[in-house]
C-alpha cells in the first residue's frame, strides 16, 4: 500500500470535545482538556505515525466572536486551518444549539476540502432528537459526512478514524517518523500549569492568565522549571498567591505531579506572579507570548 499523510483540521466551537476527539485520535495528552471554554489558545499539532501513513491532527481555539486581541489572535488559528487542511473535521455536539457562530460554519460550508460533521456527546441525546439534529445540519453543511460519536465513550471513534485514513492522500511523511507534536515541551509545561488555573480558580482569573516557562533545565535525575504566571491586574496577583501563599502552593504541588507524568522525570517547580496590565489586549505582549505565528 502506498504511504498516505495528510493533516485534519479540528474545528468548532467550545466546549463540544475537540481537545477530547483530539487526544484520543492521537493516543496522547496534548490539549489541555477543562470544562471551560476557551481552554485551547493555540494550534496544537498532534502527528500519529505507522509504517503506513503519517496524520497530523490539529487542534485548534474553539470558534468566538472576538472581544478582545487575544481571541481575534485565536480565530485566526481557527480560520487558517480551513485553509491548511485535507480532512475537517467540524465538531459539535447534541447539547449546542445547531447554528451558533454562523459566520464560521459558513466559511467551513464554502471549504473545497472533504468535510466530517462530527455529532459528539450522542450519549447525552436519544435516537429521535439525534435524528432532528441530524436534519438540521444537513441543512447548514449539505456537502459534509455528518458521524455522531460519543469522544468521551470512545463510540464510533474508530470508525471515524478509518474515515479519515480512507481520505488521506497518498504522500511522503511531512514530519520526522518519531516526532510527536509541532511543540517544544515548554509549551507543554505552560499548558500543564494553565490548565490547573483553569480547574483551581474562578470567573475570569484564568483567561486574564499566561504561563511562560522561565527556565528548563534538564539534569541527571531531575528537570528545574521556573514559570512566570502573568496576570492583568494587581487583585489578580493577590488571588493567585493566595493568603499565606496557601492557592499558589496549591498550584505548584499539583502542576509538579502532572508534569511529572508528563516528561516522566522528578520536577523542581519554582512560580512567579507578574502583572502585565492588560496583556490580552496588546500587540507587543500578544507577541511576546507566542500569538504573532498565525
Amino acid at each position: 500500500m502506498a504511504h498516505k499523510s495528510g493533516f485534519v483540521s479540528i474545528v468548532g466551537n467550545p466546549n463540544v470535545g475537540k481537545s477530547t476527539l483530539s487526544n484520543l485520535l492521537v493516543g496522547e495528552r496534548l490539549s489541555i482538556i477543562t470544562s471551560k471554554s476557551q481552554t485551547t489558545r493555540h494550534k496544537i499539532l498532534g502527528i500519529l505515525n505507522t509504517d503506513e501513513y503519517q496524520i497530523v491532527f490539529s487542534d485548534t481555539p474553539g470558534v468566538v466572536k472576538p472581544a478582545y486581541k487575544l481571541q481575534e489572535s485565536m480565530m485566526k488559528y481557527s480560520k487558517s486551518a480551513l485553509i491548511d487542511a485535507d480532512v475537517i473535521l467540524f465538531v459539535t455536539d447534541t447539547v449546542e444549539k445547531p447554528g451558533k457562530n454562523i459566520e464560521f460554519i459558513e466559511d467551513v460550508a464554502k471549504s473545497e476540502t472533504p468535510v466530517i460533521l462530527v455529532i459528539n456527546k450522542i450519549d447525552l441525546s436519544n435516537q429521535e432528537e439525534l435524528e432532528k439534529l441530524v436534519e438540521i445540519w444537513k441543512e447548514l453543511l449539505p456537502n459534509a459526512e455528518i458521524m455522531p460519536i460519543s469522544a468521551l465513550h470512545k463510540f464510533s471513534v474508530s470508525q471515524l478514524f478509518n474515515r479519515i485514513l480512507e481520505l488521506i492522500p497518498v504522500s511522503p511523511p511531512y514530519f520526522d517518523k518519531d516526532a510527536l507534536t509541532d511543540k517544544p515541551m515548554r509549551f507543554f509545561v505552560s499548558e500543564i500549569i494553565r490548565e490547573k488555573i483553569l480547574l483551581y480558580y474562578q470567573q475570569e482569573i484564568p483567561y486574564s492568565v499566561e504561563v511562560v516557562i522561565e527556565e528548563y533545565k534538564e539534569e541527571k535525575k531531575i528537570v528545574n522549571i521556573s514559570a512566570i504566571i502573568y496576570v492583568s491586574r494587581d487583585s489578580q496577583k493577590g488571588i493567585i498567591i493566595g493568603q499565606g501563599g496557601k492557592a499558589i502552593k496549591k498550584l505548584g504541588m499539583e502542576s509538579r505531579r502532572e508534569i511529572e507524568k508528563f516528561i516522566n522525570k522528578k520536577v523542581f517547580l519554582n512560580l512567579f506572579v507578574k502583572v502585565n496590565k492588560d496583556w490580552r489586549d496588546k500587540e507587543s505582549s500578544l507577541k511576546n507570548f507566542g500569538y504573532e505565528n498565525n
